[in-house]
């Protein structure tokens, strides 16, 4: 059966909503001042520093974040190996911003002081002494620029909270200004200011993504462009389902990438087939410089952590690298008298050669939770919605979760020539949920009662996923290719067991003890199993040295589920296949600039019509259904700032019943339109900002015999914003301050559009210290999420949880 606490999009789905702009302007005043504010910095930040490599012989990748230029400088002699003298007088007051690519002992130096009119001067000791350059001596230094590598493309942008590119499945790591997509990646050094815990608390940073979930619940549900994306369809290195279905904790992840609209050509259909957009996860690599970092951490009431993070490189060029990351967790986190306790040890191999690129990704996940946040139902016919409850408390006070993962995945790339690449990447993923789960039996109404059933609700799932392909770069007649063809497989085995308890009167504002299971627990029994295969080609055109790139492909997707009875014996069998194609256009009319436009499709395996339901087509596999998107948008690149627009439509198909012939199909459609703006970089020294609003227009069309024709859709926002800025404050040298607004406007209960939630508001603060102590480097980092401690629901329509309450989180850092 369907887990009670997931959102089923064959059941609940999001409705159409209006966009009102004027009516949220107070609200998003933040967000509008900081993208305002940027567009007035950006004739002041045009010009940026070169990416370039300055006297290759003696070069070395460095990757040192902005800050006091002697904090800069001696984190810059220590990674050097060298002995750099700072004298305050010439430092005081001074902001660097940091040093981010491969660069010789020298000119590394000249890129960190030229801007300041300062140089470094070798003394006798072997150290260097600074001191002013005299007026009128140029401080540029020679500079020789080496091809753009992977390593460049994915390189931070300005500010470093957001990669300049990131990794799209099918077509490759790319640069954002030459996709025809809307992609936003996240690095490694926001997830560690911002002190995330697990995914959910990063994708909140753009406005089109927003939670249905909260903290310490049973697993993170996203929403972006106002279409469900599931745990469950979240990628690890471009593969589907070897990642936890639950959550996915921050401390094995090096990027966060999110693809807004349907991502079907690139990775493949999701396991729940998505198609708002897609997230991908990067790990963790080992760098250049050994790295010994423990970490210790508390978060809400009383949870602890510990953290490892250890990598090294070793052989010839450094062509071997080890990373290991560990966790453990335990205490009361956000719930009362909940605890939480985490364990997780990851393990990333890679090999680098002329040719060759290899990597092994090893983890071992284990939550346990008592009093997981809880989720409930609302009754569809409220005449009002309820107030939400105390964001400490639990409606069901009593459950248990044992969560486990383990995964294993490799990936291999040869250069067969200097044009033709090979890839291919497996892995495999055993996992499982053992739980007490309370399902509501009667929906809450208006004064908060309703009458609960306790349950175990076991499951396991165990997933084979890989692709293959060839990637080709070639010319004809003056026109680039780059041509590449792949299959993917995912096969995956489900099972389950739910066993029935008993039954009890209670309310979310006094919630009664859940009732005992007098039923024995059994073990989860086979149900299902999916394998999800395909084939796909693409080919990216380029003319004008660049300045026109024209993307054209297509994959065929197969869909197979077999289903099982307790018995073993198989009750139905689905195998249905479709194709998605893609047409994108990416036009650069100035070099900083790109407009773009796509026309993608999404897929979504469709679903068997019950037997038992009474319709006249009981039995029947539906085929997969497809989701349209057509999208234009601009991006433009300030040097230090990027800005981008973007407008779309998606139209997805509606399974439901037409009344007139009982027949179960895809009858209806749910239409999103929507405009996207965003901004992010350093808007001046030391101060590094992000901000998006999204306003989201959907309407439920094509309604059998006019249901709810045109009407908005329940549990889609139709405004959302998110800004923050991060500030290294000029009176104490590594001090940095920071600060995040989260906007949610209200959205409705039911596609009958007659009752509908509040919107809310969230603020959070934070502060970081990054000092030296006895020659290591140690950061110290305090935020608070949910400052106002403001309670409020989160919902896809008549399903709700209550956000996470203010929330301490603090933490340690030293490097060896």
């Amino acid at each position: 059966m369907p887990h009670p606490f997931k959102h089923d999009a064959g059941m609940h789905r999001h409705p159409p909503m209006t966009i009102k702009p004027i009516a949220h302007a107070a609200r998003l005043a933040l967000c509008s001042a900081l993208l305002v504010g940027t567009a007035a910095f950006v004739p002041a930040l045009a010009q940026s520093t070169p990416d370039a490599t300055i006297r290759t012989e003696a070069a070395r990748q460095y990757n040192i974040p902005a800050g006091s230029l002697d904090q800069v400088l001696g984190r810059f002699g220590r990674e050097a190996g060298a002995l750099v003298a700072i004298d305050p007088e010439l430092t005081a007051g001074l902001q660097s911003d940091g040093l981010k690519g491969s660069y010789s002992l020298s000119g590394g130096m000249n890129a960190i002081l030229g801007s300041h009119r300062l140089e470094a001067v070798s003394g006798a000791n072997g150290g260097y002494r600074l001191r002013r350059i005299a007026p009128g001596v140029s401080t540029l230094p020679a500079v020789t620029v080496s091809a753009i590598s992977t390593t460049d493309v994915i390189s931070a942008h300005a500010g470093g909270q957001v990669a300049r590119g990131g990794s799209l499945g099918l077509l490759g790591t790319q640069n954002t200004m030459d996709v025809p997509f809307s992609t936003t990646n996240y690095t490694a050094d926001l997830l560690e200011n911002q002190q995330v815990r697990t995914l959910a608390d990063v994708v909140v940073n753009d406005a089109s993504v927003r939670m249905s979930t909260g903290g310490t619940g049973f697993d993170d549900t996203f929403q972006i462009r106002g279409f469900a994306v599931s745990a469950t369809d979240v990628g690890l290195n471009g593969l589907y389902g070897l990642i936890s279905q639950n959550r996915v904790p921050a401390q094995l992840v090096e990027r966060v990438e999110i693809l807004k609209g349907p991502g079907a050509l690139i990775n493949g259909i999701a396991p729940s087939g998505s198609v708002g957009g897609g997230i991908n996860i990067v790990s963790k690599r080992a760098s250049d410089d050994p790295l010994t970092r423990v970490t210790a951490a508390y978060t809400g009431s009383a949870n602890v952590g510990l953290g490892l993070d250890m990598s090294r490189r070793f052989g010839e060029d450094k062509a071997w690298g080890l990373r290991f990351n560990g966790l453990v967790r335990d205490g009361e986190a956000t719930i009362d008298g909940g605890n939480q306790q985490t364990g997780l040890a990851a393990l990333g191999v890679d090999y680098r050669g002329s040719r060759a690129r290899w990597s092994l990704d090893a983890i071992i996940q284990r939550d346990d939770t008592d009093n997981f946040r809880p989720q409930i139902s609302l009754d569809s016919g409220l005449s009002a919605i309820p107030a939400p409850p105390d964001a400490r408390s639990n409606f069901y006070p009593g459950t248990t979760l044992v969560q486990k993962d383990s995964t294993i995945a490799t990936r291999i790339e040869y250069d067969i020539t200097d044009a033709l690449t090979a890839y291919a990447g497996i892995g495999y993923r055993d996992g499982s949920n053992d739980q007490v789960f309370p399902r509501s039996t009667t929906a809450v109404n208006t004064i908060g009662n309703f009458t609960v059933s306790n349950n175990y609700y076991d499951s396991y799932t165990k997933t084979t996923s890989g692709n293959a392909g060839l990637r080709w770069r070639f010319n004809t007649a003056g026109i680039g290719h780059t041509v590449t063809a792949a299959v993917t497989q995912m096969q995956q085995e489900a099972g389950s067991a739910y066993i029935t308890g008993n039954s009890t009167a209670s309310n979310i504002y006094n919630p009664a003890p859940l009732p005992s299971i007098t039923a024995a627990r059994t073990s989860p029994l086979k149900t299902s199993e999916t394998t999800l295969s395909s084939f796909a080609l693409a080919d990216t055109l380029s003319f004008m040295n660049d300045r026109l790139l024209i993307t054209l492909g297509a994959r065929n997707q197969t869909v197979e589920v077999q289903s099982f009875n307790a018995t073993g014996a198989k009750t139905s069998n689905y195998d249905k296949s479709a194709v998605s194609p893609l047409a994108g256009v990416v036009f650069k009319p100035m070099e900083n600039v790109s407009v773009y436009g796509n026309y993608t499709e999404g897929l979504t395996r469709g679903a068997f019509v019950s037997t038992t339901s009474g319709y006249a087509n009981p039995g029947e596999a539906l085929a997969p259904y497809k989701s349209e998107q057509y999208e234009a948008g601009v991006k433009v690149d300030w040097g230090r700032i990027t800005t981008t627009a973007a407008i779309y439509q998606i139209a997805r198909p509606n399974a439901q019943v037409n009344t007139a012939t009982n027949v179960y199909g895809y009858f209806g459609e749910q239409r999103n339109r929507g405009l996207e703006l965003s901004a992010y970089g350093e808007l001046q020294r030391g101060l590094r900002g992000m901000a998006s609003v999204a306003f989201v227009d959907p309407k439920l069309t094509k309604t059998p015999n006019g249901v709810n024709q045109g009407k908005d859709a329940a549990g889609v926002p139709d405004t959302t914003a998110s800004a923050g800025l991060d500030w290294d404050t000029p009176w104490t040298p590594g001090l940095s301050l920071n600060g995040r607004v989260i906007y949610t406007s209200g959205s409705y209960l039911t596609s009958a559009n007659t009752q509908k939630f509040d919107g809310w508001t969230r603020y959070d603060i934070g502060a970081r210290y990054r000092t030296a102590v006895a020659g290591k480097e140690v950061v110290l980092r305090a935020n608070i999420e949910n400052l106002l401690d403001k309670n409020y629901w989160l919902t896809t329509g008549t399903y709700v949880t209550v956000g996470s309450p203010r929330t301490l989180v603090l933490s340690a850092s030293i490097d060896f």
